[in-house]
């Protein structure tokens, strides 16, 4: 019995550090992705930064384009506590999805542009991957028709366009290239352009009562 308690506690701790190592391996990719691009970014340096061998990065992250989705899953979940924590129960549905927008062009873009979008190998690879791992999507995708179907239950949202329709042009507010184009291209205030976002959007879904 106690040999067991023991094996256990051994593969407990293995775990935990298994999972701090992981970690410690995604903050510095992030970290020498900011400072170099991906197209300079290397394991060596990585596994420098962690203070352990390329090969134990391997172990983790069989590539380095692994490694770089890992990134943005990381930084995509982190976003979704984000929302998780800005919302409550009693929030209307407009709210919510203002709630939405507001944490996608908060803060989620500004790491993601700078990550992801700094370069045409980075545009590529996550164009591809997006593909091949919608997850993070389907799950955004479910959130947001969840709270459409409230609102439209509640009379805020008009019933007669498909929730699906609604959800894919909400979708289209969320476009990466829109804030590279006129964030960083034109220079416009965040602030600003949620505003205009939000106008386009809940006069497009907003129920007319007669």
């Amino acid at each position: 019995m106690e040999q067991e308690q023991t094996s256990e506690q051994a593969q407990t701790l293995k775990e935990k550090q298994r999972q701090e190592r992981e970690r410690l391996i995604l903050a510095a990719a992030e970290e020498v992705l900011y400072e170099k691009g991906y197209h300079d970014t290397s394991i060596d340096e990585i596994a420098a930064r962690v203070g352990v061998a390329k090969g134990t990065v391997y172990l983790h992250f069989p590539s380095k384009e692994e490694l770089v989705f890992a990134v943005f899953l990381h930084n995509f979940d982190a976003f979704v506590r984000a929302i998780d924590e800005a919302l409550n129960e009693g929030m209307p549905p407009r709210q919510q999805l203002e709630t939405i927008l507001t944490c996608m062009y908060g803060g989620f873009y500004i790491k993601q542009i700078q990550l992801l979008y700094n370069s045409v190998d980075m545009k590529r690879l996550f164009e591809a991957r997006r593909e091949q791992e919608p997850r993070p999507w389907e799950q955004l995708a479910a959130r947001i028709a969840s709270i459409l179907e409230a609102g439209k239950a509640h009379g805020d949202f008009d019933s007669v366009t498909p929730t699906s329709v609604q959800v894919a042009t909400f979708f289209s507010l969320l476009s990466p290239r829109s804030y590279e184009r006129l964030v960083l291209g034109e220079h416009m205030d965040v602030q600003e352009l949620v505003q205009y976002l939000k106008h386009i959007y809940f006069n497009g879904i907003t129920a007319h009562k007669e």
